[in-house]
């Protein structure tokens, strides 16, 4: 079983729901609470396991924005386990996920330099690396309904743009999704072969600027604007 979660990037409008939610959730969870640093102040940081890029792509008027969240990718091929001296970070055989041993870290940082994705904070209250565990301590709640095992980030989802599943069960939605929709995962040149994946956003009709601005320019002239208004009273 290798567990992870897919973004359709298609429908993510970057409202950020999916990193509150997730804030939210592990700050009472398995990892401690997430430490906000001077969040009332001039520069407020903290520590957030879902982070939103956003870059604006093409060129008018088919430009277009593209929201990109990122987390821990649970890499099959997890450097930054292989780097952790004390044993704090690692992966777990039944299902895939990369965790981390708040017990034995020691917040060398190695780990956030062997991760090239960027996934992996430091929590300087702690001094302890923290990072996505995909709400492991709810997938398995036995307490609470099947429908309600999924990640945070899955279940608020507003535009249902994040998905859950089991990548090694070609069955499943995650699964099934990837190879319709031609999933793929971030740089996969580097051989870490992330379990997350993302759907590319589909393609889209290019605009037709000219006749847009044809139509709003109308006639040039006032008789040309009453006649046409006219001849529309008329029709009525």
């Amino acid at each position: 079983m290798r567990l992870g979660l897919m973004i359709d990037v298609d429908n993510c409008v970057g409202c950020h729901a999916c990193a509150v939610a997730c804030k939210s959730w592990n700050t009472s969870g398995t990892t401690g609470p997430l430490t906000d640093y001077m969040p009332h102040g001039e520069e407020p940081s903290g520590v957030w396991f879902n982070r939103i890029r956003h870059y604006e792509v093409g060129s008018y008027p088919d430009d277009n924005t593209v929201n990109l969240p990122m987390s821990c990718f649970h890499c099959k091929d997890a450097d930054c386990v292989t780097v952790c001296p004390t044993g704090a970070s690692w992966k777990r055989e039944e299902d895939g996920i990369v965790l981390v041993d708040q017990d034995k870290c020691m917040g060398c940082n190695l780990c956030a330099w062997a991760c090239p994705y960027g996934a992996r904070e430091l929590d300087r209250a702690s001094g302890t690396m923290k990072k996505c565990t995909l709400c492991v301590d709810r997938i398995y709640d036995e307490a609470l309904p099947p429908e309600e095992r999924l990640p945070a980030c899955v279940i608020v989802c507003p535009t249902h743009a994040r998905l859950f599943g089991d990548y090694d069960d070609p069955d499943s939605e995650v699964s099934r999704r990837s190879r319709e929709r031609n999933g793929y995962v971030m740089l996969p040149e580097l051989g870490y072969e992330p379990t997350n994946q993302y759907l590319p956003p589909r393609s889209r009709p290019a605009i037709p600027i000219d006749e847009l601005q044809a139509r709003r320019q109308g006639p040039s002239t006032l008789p040309e604007r009453l006649r046409r208004w006219v001849n529309r009273a008329i029709a009525r």
